[in-house]
């Protein structure tokens, strides 16, 4: 806590963000540290938000195999480039979203424009959408996609080496590899990378006069390197940008990137295997083709919504069959309970605590006003388990964080990890499913049904004559 404390009083936010993802881009960051009840999977973290939807949803039918290796993942702002996507993977996040990207670089609103607000742990921050743009981006993606292919051949290779072994040799391997895990924190060299979800987040220039342009031309160039999209329309940094979550232009903007997406050539889908290793989730989605209706998209929007412009958001996320919606973004609030005394008067978004209840009851109401058929991913306040646990029961299928990263560091992510585990097991609750939702008792066990019916016409009755 000391060293935070003196990097935030030595450096200026800017370039304490920068030294911070440099080191992410170099691996340099602390590796995931694991916890007891996930490695011994008496809780189960992993997120299918798909099947956590209503079953009448046409939605599940396109993504029933995305999966979120684990729930808690890393907002969209830390890393706006794609420049140490598997870096700030392996800190153990579930998913990792770069952005916002435009289609035109652009430099952003002039610095400063992030501020600290220490007393209550939150950030101001106007930025304005800076970017490198989507070319540059779409270069990055595709190394990162080329270097995931060769992590998933070796995997491939490994797993065939291992079938190959008796069983003793395989389970001596295993042993010395989870000693030699302990024996050094579970952060050298010859442990293989971790990989994850990567969603990529898409924005509009400043001075651009067709919105839908730049998102539809951002959709389609970063598209096939995604396993998700987000359309951003809530960031208070861009003049008018918000208004793009009302009325018909909403609705305008929904059905031109649902149709670029849908139009998205077939292409080979990013493989994203979880090479075998004793403390990270093993799952493998074999290399196919996939076309553009199985890429999720989302669309993100600002916590400060009335209920009548929320229930209008939610009509048009279900009329255009958006697959979900991300809540949400930076605050124009600058509530009395603020406690700093620098910086509160200036002007941006607000992030961080004091913005946890806000978000969290904007969460609650949108997933009342859908019935929970659509995915909801929860953002705003969150810097400890119990935070994310609250989020979950709202409606959340999965969390993001980043201001608090700020404050707590790096290792924010396993303890954020643990805790959330530790208030599962305590309230008896195994997988994530069994949380989202839980303080709609009508919803949830409407929906809990509806999975429990599907899930048992999917099973084979074997009868012994």
């Amino acid at each position: 806590p000391k060293v935070r404390y003196r990097n935030r009083r030595l450096m200026i936010d800017s370039d304490a963000h920068n030294l911070a993802l440099y080191f992410a881009s170099k691996n340099l960051t602390p590796r995931f540290r694991p916890n007891a009840l996930e490695s011994s999977s008496s809780v189960n973290l992993q997120s299918k938000p798909f099947e956590y939807i209503s079953s009448s949803s046409s939605l599940s039918k396109h993504h029933s195999n995305f999966i979120f290796p684990n729930c808690i993942g890393l907002a969209a702002g830390f890393d706006k480039g794609g420049m140490a996507i598997q870096g700030l993977m392996e800190m153990g996040f579930g998913f990792v979203e770069i952005g916002s990207i435009t289609p035109l670089p652009q430099p952003g609103n002039p610095k400063p424009r992030s501020f600290r607000l220490v007393q209550d742990k939150a950030i101001i921050n106007r930025f304005g959408f800076n970017s490198c743009g989507s070319d540059a981006v779409s270069t990055r993606l595709q190394q990162f996609r080329l270097s995931q292919q060769s992590l998933h051949e070796i995997a491939k290779h490994d797993q065939n080496q291992n079938s190959t072994d008796n069983a003793f040799t395989h389970l001596l391997t295993t042993a010395l590899n989870r000693l030699h895990a302990l024996l050094y924190d579970n952060n050298t060299p010859s442990q293989p990378p971790i990989t994850s979800i990567l969603g990529v987040n898409l924005g509009k220039n400043k001075t651009s006069q067709d919105e839908i342009k730049d998102y539809v031309e951002g959709l389609t160039k970063l598209g096939p390197y995604a396993d998700y999209i987000v359309i951003n329309i809530s960031s208070p940094n861009t003049p008018g940008l918000r208004d793009l979550q009302i009325g018909q232009r909403l609705r305008s903007l929904l059905q031109a990137v649902i149709q670029a997406r849908n139009a998205l050539p077939t292409h080979n889908a990013p493989p994203y295997p979880s090479p075998p290793h004793p403390y990270n989730e093993t799952f493998s989605i074999p290399n196919k083709t996939r076309t553009g209706k199985d890429i999720p998209l989302f669309v993100k929007i600002a916590p400060d919504l009335t209920q009548e412009q929320l229930a209008d958001v939610a009509d048009a996320i279900l009329s255009c069959d958006i697959d979900g919606v991300l809540i949400g973004n930076t605050s124009d609030q600058k509530p009395d309970s603020l406690q700093s005394i620098q910086h509160t008067h200036e002007t941006g978004g607000l992030s961080g605590q004091p913005i946890r209840q806000l978000s969290t009851q904007c969460i609650r109401d949108m997933y009342k006003l859908t019935s929970g058929k659509i995915v909801i991913i929860g953002i705003g306040g969150v810097s400890s388990g119990w935070d994310a646990f609250e989020k979950l029961k709202a409606g959340a299928s999965a969390i993001q964080i980043y201001t608090s990263l700020v404050y707590e560091g790096p290792g924010l992510v396993s303890r954020i990890r643990a805790e959330l585990a530790q208030h599962m097991r305590d309230h008896g609750l195994r997988n994530v499913v069994d949380v989202v939702g839980l303080d709609h008792d009508d919803i949830y066990w409407q929906n809990r049904m509806q999975r429990a019916k599907l899930q048992r016409s999917k099973e084979h009755v074997i009868v012994d004559l």
